[in-house]
């Protein structure tokens, strides 16, 4: 509610797009940046002349109407229970199996033991960090806070890596790792975060069992949607009943999965898997294939227009205490850390079997952007200190990862494979 106004979801939601496409605009006709930088950018810029309004204005409220109506949207629920099943679905269908097939041990690996790998540097990391600069934070949100922020979300490289030369296995393993990882890390950071709340024990066997339903379940809910879906379109010849089967998919296979207690994410990705590729390939007429593809890809750009653009307001809804900005400041390095040893060590072990050229470390390492599962997961958890030393290393995280590591991931691959 703003100034007596009830807030509805689809005045929220029409708030959102027409400050999605304004901003797209004038970063498109003036800017030129790559739009999901563009965006967090002035996102950023707008909220910090919100801020600097309130600032220069004591009587001024209009931060505080702007921090009521982010709340307000729930991004937690929205990303983690709406946009996030299409935007996984999404991504998959564009992922050539072929290709993915050939690095799936390093998937497998970086999307599994990687992140657990990850999230236990981070968190002990993050612990002493902390304890260096006077703050008590107990291991257990610590290393909620290394779950949280080990996903990738590669989105803003995908069209740079297809234009700098990087060889398509390596982009099918980028664009598979980010895929399951963003699954596995959600489950991850609900088994701690459950541990830490006291809601359920953290041990390795009960941790191993919930890791194992969740993900094994999603898998499996995966293949059974998937493959329902792949059938169905086999049998018919019509784009528009094949599309809203497609919706179908993600919309009712996602609330299965909530109401199974398995990963939605990780379900989301293998039925986007195999419609983009055995449904595409023996499922679909041209008319039908051109009709799905353009459809998911604009959902895509949509929902990510309007994800970073939120990425960038959420500045407003920090706590102004120089102790949070300077733990997360520190935090960025030790993110980095964390992401080096744990492609770097994997890919190690691969290299007697699997070789994914020079270009990969760097590519996974600087091209493993953080993004909006992020900021989702640190704005879900529940009021409390750890609370506000979490969302507050993950924005600044999040926007050195968007803007800097996003802004010249372009530049280091070119530069690395020789092209200028």
């Amino acid at each position: 509610m703003i100034h007596g106004v009830i807030i509805t979801p689809f005045d929220a939601a029409a708030i959102l797009i027409v400050l999605a496409a304004t901003l797209g605009y004038l970063n498109r006709r003036f800017l030129h940046l790559p739009q999901t930088i563009g965006l967090t950018v002035m996102g950023v810029i707008a909220s910090l002349i919100v801020v600097g309004i309130d600032r220069l204005s004591p009587g001024s409220r209009l931060s505080h109407e702007i921090v009521a109506f982010i709340a307000g949207i729930d991004f937690h629920a929205t990303l983690m229970d709406g946009m996030l099943s299409f935007l996984l679905f999404a991504g998959a269908l564009h992922i050539d199996w072929s290709e993915m097939h050939r690095g799936r041990w390093a998937i497998l690996i970086l999307s599994t033991a990687g992140v657990l790998a990850s999230t236990a540097i981070i968190g002990i990391g993050f612990q002493v960090i902390a304890g260096l600069m006077g703050l008590s934070i107990p291991l257990v949100w610590c290393l909620v806070f290394g779950a949280l922020i080990s996903p990738t979300d590669p989105v803003a490289v995908m069209a740079i890596m297809r234009h700098a030369a990087v060889p398509p296995t390596l982009q099918a393993t980028v664009a598979g790792e980010s895929l399951f990882n963003d699954g596995i890390g959600v489950v991850v950071f609900a088994i701690i975060l459950a541990a830490a709340t006291g809601t359920e024990p953290l041990s390795l066997g009960h941790a191993t069992h919930l890791f194992l339903l969740e993900a094994g379940g999603g898998i499996a809910l995966g293949l059974v949607t998937g493959w329902l879906a792949y059938r169905a379109m086999h049998s018919i010849d019509d784009y528009q009943v094949e599309v809203m089967i497609s919706l179908a998919v993600v919309m009712g296979g996602y609330a299965v999965a909530r109401w199974l207690h398995v990963s939605g994410p990780v379900a989301m990705a293998v039925a986007g898997l195999i419609i983009g590729n055995h449904g595409v390939a023996h499922a679909m007429s041209d008319v039908t294939r051109d009709y799905l593809l353009k459809f998911w890809a604009l959902i895509d750009d949509i929902l990510n227009a309007v994800l970073f653009l939120l990425i960038g307001l959420e500045v407003v809804t920090i706590p102004s205490d120089m102790r949070l900005i300077l733990l997360g400041a520190a935090a960025i390095p030790l993110v980095l850390l964390a992401r080096g040893v744990s492609v770097l060590v994997p890919l190690a072990a691969l290299r007697p079997f699997l070789s994914l050229g020079s270009l990969a470390p760097v590519t996974l390492i600087w091209g493993g952007l953080r993004g909006g599962i992020s900021v989702a997961l640190a704005l879900g958890l529940p009021d409390g200190p750890a609370r506000a030393f979490a969302l507050a290393a993950t924005y600044l995280v999040v926007l050195f990862s968007v803007i800097v590591q996003g802004g010249t991931i372009e530049r280091v691959l070119r530069s690395r494979a020789g092209i200028r």
